[in-house]
């Protein structure tokens, strides 16, 4: 469920009309709905009742400093991926014994911060990145959470490019190796081994292969547990698949925390789970003005003033985006294309989606658009880059302003002999 629907011909985000805020922010802009964060929050935690779970937002779907905080006043933590996202889950208040750092890349003076910060846990993923996570606890002093990240080849997600979990995918390490650093860091006085920690990919519609997965933590649990380890805490990573209004629904929360609870069932461990798309992807739309009508042989185009700068997913991974006009119209459709203004071919959105007639000037919105929108953006073709709003209620607020190019260039200067 989401919260923008049509009220009296006009397509609205809970109690402002979308049109409201194209009129006041201008075009392109990202809306939120904090109706419908809140909402997908308390489904997702709700389902694993009465175990306690760990839901630690994916700030990689959405990293906006309001969005972040509305998850956080409702108990979210936050799944990261640089020091810059933890920075960001901080200043929105979530308390850094609920953030997760993750990643394949981890730097020094990345660790360092967590450590120093006293994450949840630190991922691990690679005897040279626990290597590096015991010298700089050492060096401070401290002793450094840490799960291990399993690669249990399994595979999964709506496209290659998201899938995580396979055996030749640079995410996290075989169940054997996992075992070795286990034993490793329990040996070292400034590591303190917790858990296991395992992702397999994102926009997953089938439950088989995540039982698979957590099917093979397990079975590393009861294996370290034999060897006299003590083994805390699960993280079991995201990747539940949302809606896309072109395809079936993917499998609910409620049968998802079912399928856990039954993998898991007797084992007597915490676990902690890293949703990003499930609760941020249906809670945000773009909105964009109609350019003009190109009439083509085949069929007419639409130009947009959104383009792939704004929202690359189309251009990147075929993904699909609900489109609607912000003026309902009924009858019968139109097949256009509907591209956006970027000197590429791949700035194309769709290709022969029936749309009610357009206009130049007519407002649209793509839906599903509040994970890896915005985060993904960037001012290629010396754009501005897109401004993003939160709705709560009747009331609107722009929580990052649109970046214009003056603000770009004043980051620019000529050197000595351009002068």
């Amino acid at each position: 469920m989401n919260h923008f629907e049509y009220r009296g011909g006009a397509f609205c985000c809970e109690d402002v009309k979308l049109a409201d805020i194209a009129d006041a922010v201008g075009t392109p802009a990202y809306v939120y709905s904090t109706a419908t964060l809140e909402r997908h929050y308390k489904v997702f935690k709700e389902a694993f009742a009465p175990r306690d779970v760990l839901v630690a937002f994916a700030v990689k779907a959405n990293a906006n400093v309001a969005v972040l905080a509305t998850l956080a006043r409702q108990g979210a933590g936050a799944d990261t991926v640089s020091q810059g996202e933890i920075e960001r889950a901080l200043r929105a208040g979530v308390p850094a014994e609920r953030i997760i750092f993750s990643g394949v890349g981890k730097t020094e003076a990345e660790l360092a911060f967590a450590v120093r910060t006293g994450v949840h846990q630190i991922n691990v993923e690679s005897t040279a990145e626990l290597d590096m996570l015991a010298d700089v606890a050492k060096q401070l002093g401290a002793t450094a959470n840490v799960a291990i990240r399993v690669n249990p080849d399994v595979g999964a997600g709506g496209h290659d490019k998201i899938s995580t979990g396979k055996s030749d995918a640079k995410f996290g390490v075989s169940p054997d190796m996992a075992i070795q650093l286990y034993k490793r860091a329990a040996a070292d006085a400034h590591l303190a081994p917790r858990g296991l920690a395992v992702h397999i990919g994102s926009q997953i519609k089938d439950l088989a292969p995540l039982e698979a997965a957590f099917r093979v933590l397990r079975g590393l649990v009861e294996r370290l547990r034999r060897d006299g380890l003590t083994v805390e805490r699960l993280d079991l990573g995201g990747g539940l698949g949302v809606p896309y209004f072109n395809e079936p629904d993917p499998p609910a929360p409620a049968e998802y925390a079912a399928m856990v609870n039954r993998v898991l069932e007797g084992l007597d461990i915490s676990i902690a789970c890293e949703p990003g798309r499930m609760i941020a992807g249906n809670a945000g739309v773009l909105l964009s003005r109609v350019i003009r009508i190109q009439e083509r042989a085949a069929r007419p185009i639409i130009v947009l003033d959104a383009g792939m700068n704004d929202l690359i997913r189309p251009a990147i991974y075929d993904a699909y985006h609900g489109i609607k006009p912000l003026v309902e119209r009924k009858g019968p459709g139109v097949d256009y294309d509907v591209v956006g203004p970027i000197c590429e071919t791949g700035d194309t959105f769709a290709r022969k989606r029936s749309l009610p007639p357009l206009e130049a000037g007519d407002l649209v919105a793509f839906m599903t658009a509040g994970a890896y929108g915005a985060v993904m953006a960037s001012t290629y073709n010396a754009r501005d880059l897109v401004p993003e709003v939160l709705v709560a209620g009747d009331k609107f607020q722009i929580v990052r302003r649109r970046w214009t190019l003056e603000e770009q260039l004043a980051l620019e200067s000529l050197p000595d002999w351009l002068r």
